[in-house]
């Protein structure tokens, strides 16, 4: 009884570990009727921006096929369609990113950032301050995040969280390349991203030239 206690009053104290606690045995589910292995160890995300929704992917290894395990609808994200080129824009990145830290003590519960701006942002765009600190995360109030709201977030949090290697976020505006003459050549590299993913079945392997495109490896 007494280590029972001791151990509930430590989780208390740990958002991180609470929220594990709480989404496993659905994660499990979830992962297992997509066919995988729990947990899986190579998790990606894909989201679009029109209908609001971010799909999480998983594979066993980084060698096997990508499973949709389960797709979120994004609760609050301001801004339109279009890349985020400056501070105070209001708009969600489009591009290729990854996620480069876990908050587990955020204002909006849990949260994970991106690596925004990348290489191909600063490139890009001409602004002399291109922001930061962009997150998929709690709650459900946005300014150029991703708010899943909090149940969500602690699932794909979680998942995240296991993975091996790095968790790969590729940003869409819809799933149907815009005819937008002004990001034409962002629209062009993300969306053949995009459609190896669809082929493959496998994260591609992108660079970042020293003109900010992207190439697929």
């Amino acid at each position: 009884m007494i280590s029972a206690f001791i151990f509930a009053s430590l989780s208390a104290n740990d958002k991180e570990m609470q929220a594990r606690l709480k989404v496993e045995p659905i994660l499990k589910k979830v992962v297992r009727a997509a066919g995988l292995s729990y947990p899986p160890k190579q998790i990606f995300f894909r989201a679009f921006k029109d209908t609001k929704i971010i799909e999480i992917w998983g594979a066993n290894t980084p060698k096997t096929d990508l499973k949709l395990i389960k797709t979120y609808p994004v609760l609050a994200a301001s801004g339109s369609l279009g890349p985020k080129w400056q501070q105070g824009d209001r708009q969600v990145p489009e591009g290729w990113y990854f996620v480069d830290r876990f908050n587990p003590y955020s204002a909006f519960h849990l949260s994970l950032g991106l690596n925004y701006p990348n290489a191909a942002d600063r490139k890009r765009s001409k602004a002399r301050n291109l922001g930061g600190d962009i997150f998929i995360h709690g709650n459900q109030v946005s300014a150029g995040c991703m708010a899943m709201g909090d149940p969500a977030v602690e699932e794909i949090y979680t998942l995240a969280r296991m993975a091996s290697g790095k968790v790969r976020v590729l940003i869409l505006p819809s799933r149907t390349k815009p005819t937008d003459k002004e990001h034409s050549t962002l629209y062009d590299q993300i969306y053949a991203i995009n459609r190896s993913i669809n082929v493959t079945h496998q994260v591609p392997l992108v660079s970042i030239d020293g003109n900010g495109n992207y190439r697929l490896k």
